[in-house]
């Protein structure tokens, strides 16, 4: 980049920065295979995580989130996932 001389005299992100060596676009393309990777919720599965999550958020001393992971119909779901999609119902 010719004119990074001029891109340095601002404050950058790590992934600005990124973006100034691999070329500008370069991390737009990174990251959408990335997200078109994990699956949408079904309403069943919704459904599913409703009913687990009513059925052990009231047990004391255990962790909600890692007694509902074992429980889900797609294993495939992380537990940043789950925990997510709870914020978001």
């Amino acid at each position: 980049n010719k004119k990074a001389f001029v891109e340095l005299l601002f404050w950058k992100s790590p992934a600005a920065a990124t973006e100034m060596i691999k070329g500008y676009g370069s991390l737009q393309d990174e990251e959408g295979p990335a997200r078109s990777r994990v699956a949408p919720w079904t309403p069943q599965e919704e459904q599913e995580l409703r009913e687990l999550y009513w059925k052990y958020k009231e047990v004391e001393g255990e962790d909600v989130i890692a007694a509902i992971l074992p429980h889900l119909p797609a294993p495939g779901r992380t537990r940043r996932q789950v925990v997510k999609q709870l914020v978001r119902m």
